[in-house]
Protein backbone atom coordinates (compact mmCIF):
# COMPACT_ATOMS: atom_id res chain seq x y z
CA UNK A 1 0.00 0.00 0.00
CA UNK A 2 2.81 2.46 0.85
CA UNK A 3 4.46 1.77 -2.49
CA UNK A 4 1.24 2.59 -4.36
CA UNK A 5 0.78 5.86 -2.47
CA UNK A 6 4.39 6.88 -3.15
CA UNK A 7 4.04 6.02 -6.84
CA UNK A 8 0.87 8.09 -7.14
CA UNK A 9 2.48 11.00 -5.26
CA UNK A 10 5.49 10.87 -7.59
CA UNK A 11 3.22 10.79 -10.64
CA UNK A 12 1.19 13.78 -9.41
CA UNK A 13 4.40 15.70 -8.63
CA UNK A 14 5.80 14.98 -12.10
CA UNK A 15 2.56 16.04 -13.79
CA UNK A 16 2.45 19.29 -11.78
CA UNK A 17 6.08 20.07 -12.64
CA UNK A 18 5.43 19.40 -16.34
CA UNK A 19 2.33 21.59 -16.33
CA UNK A 20 4.22 24.39 -14.59
CA UNK A 21 7.09 24.15 -17.07
CA UNK A 22 4.70 24.27 -20.01
CA UNK A 23 3.01 27.41 -18.70
CA UNK A 24 6.26 29.30 -18.02
CA UNK A 25 7.93 30.84 -21.02
CA UNK A 26 9.42 34.01 -19.55
CA UNK A 27 13.20 34.40 -19.59
CA UNK A 28 16.01 36.86 -18.95
CA UNK A 29 17.91 38.14 -22.00
CA UNK A 30 21.48 39.28 -21.32
CA UNK A 31 23.35 41.38 -23.89
CA UNK A 32 27.12 40.78 -23.82
CA UNK A 33 27.68 41.49 -27.51
CA UNK A 34 29.48 44.83 -27.23
CA UNK A 35 26.63 46.48 -29.15
CA UNK A 36 23.19 47.85 -28.34
CA UNK A 37 20.15 45.84 -29.44
CA UNK A 38 17.21 47.85 -30.74
CA UNK A 39 14.65 45.08 -31.35
CA UNK A 40 13.84 41.66 -29.86
CA UNK A 41 11.30 39.25 -31.33
CA UNK A 42 10.06 35.96 -29.89
CA UNK A 43 7.71 33.76 -31.91
CA UNK A 44 6.56 30.15 -31.80
CA UNK A 45 8.93 27.95 -33.82
CA UNK A 46 6.09 26.62 -35.97
CA UNK A 47 5.23 30.14 -37.15
CA UNK A 48 6.74 31.92 -40.15
CA UNK A 49 5.79 35.31 -38.70
CA UNK A 50 7.66 37.33 -36.07
CA UNK A 51 5.55 38.73 -33.26
CA UNK A 52 5.80 42.38 -32.12
CA UNK A 53 9.12 43.87 -31.02
CA UNK A 54 9.23 43.10 -27.29
CA UNK A 55 11.44 46.10 -26.52
CA UNK A 56 9.07 48.58 -28.16
CA UNK A 57 10.73 52.02 -28.02
CA UNK A 58 13.43 50.81 -25.60
CA UNK A 59 16.79 49.27 -26.41
CA UNK A 60 18.96 46.71 -24.66
CA UNK A 61 22.39 48.24 -24.20
CA UNK A 62 25.56 46.16 -24.00
CA UNK A 63 25.91 44.71 -20.51
CA UNK A 64 22.23 45.09 -19.70
CA UNK A 65 19.63 42.42 -19.09
CA UNK A 66 15.92 42.42 -19.77
CA UNK A 67 13.24 40.25 -18.25
CA UNK A 68 11.21 39.05 -21.20
CA UNK A 69 7.70 38.28 -20.00
CA UNK A 70 4.81 37.40 -22.22
CA UNK A 71 1.59 35.50 -22.19
CA UNK A 72 0.91 33.27 -25.16
CA UNK A 73 -2.20 31.25 -25.84
CA UNK A 74 -0.19 28.48 -27.48
CA UNK A 75 0.96 25.47 -25.51
CA UNK A 76 4.28 25.13 -27.28
CA UNK A 77 7.61 25.18 -25.52
CA UNK A 78 9.64 25.75 -28.69
CA UNK A 79 10.26 29.38 -29.66
CA UNK A 80 12.48 31.36 -32.05
CA UNK A 81 14.42 34.47 -31.02
CA UNK A 82 15.56 37.34 -33.23
CA UNK A 83 17.58 40.40 -32.19
CA UNK A 84 18.36 43.47 -34.30
CA UNK A 85 21.42 45.62 -33.61
CA UNK A 86 21.05 49.40 -33.25
CA UNK A 87 24.16 50.42 -35.17
CA UNK A 88 23.56 48.75 -38.55
CA UNK A 89 20.17 46.97 -38.35
CA UNK A 90 21.87 43.58 -38.78
CA UNK A 91 20.19 40.70 -37.00
CA UNK A 92 20.83 37.31 -35.42
CA UNK A 93 18.29 34.50 -35.16
CA UNK A 94 18.05 31.32 -33.07
CA UNK A 95 15.48 28.59 -33.67
CA UNK A 96 13.82 25.97 -31.47
CA UNK A 97 14.63 27.35 -28.01
CA UNK A 98 12.78 25.39 -25.34
CA UNK A 99 11.45 28.23 -23.16
CA UNK A 100 9.83 25.72 -20.82
CA UNK A 101 13.36 24.79 -19.73
CA UNK A 102 15.44 27.92 -20.49
CA UNK A 103 15.42 30.73 -17.93
CA UNK A 104 18.33 32.81 -19.23
CA UNK A 105 19.67 33.59 -22.70
CA UNK A 106 23.08 35.27 -22.90
CA UNK A 107 24.18 36.79 -26.22
CA UNK A 108 27.84 37.29 -27.19
CA UNK A 109 29.48 38.61 -30.33
CA UNK A 110 32.86 37.37 -31.61
CA UNK A 111 34.58 40.10 -33.64
CA UNK A 112 37.16 37.69 -35.10
CA UNK A 113 34.56 35.37 -36.59
CA UNK A 114 31.84 38.03 -37.00
CA UNK A 115 29.25 35.77 -35.35
CA UNK A 116 26.75 36.20 -32.56
CA UNK A 117 26.28 33.22 -30.25
CA UNK A 118 23.84 32.45 -27.48
CA UNK A 119 23.99 30.29 -24.39
CA UNK A 120 20.79 28.93 -22.91
CA UNK A 121 20.57 28.26 -19.16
Amino acid sequence: MKTSILAVAALVSTAATTALAQSRQDFTLINRTGYDISEVYVSPSKTDDWEEDILGDDSLEDGERANITFSRAGKTCMWDLKVVYSDDDSSAVWHDINLCQVERVTLRYNRKTDTTSATFD
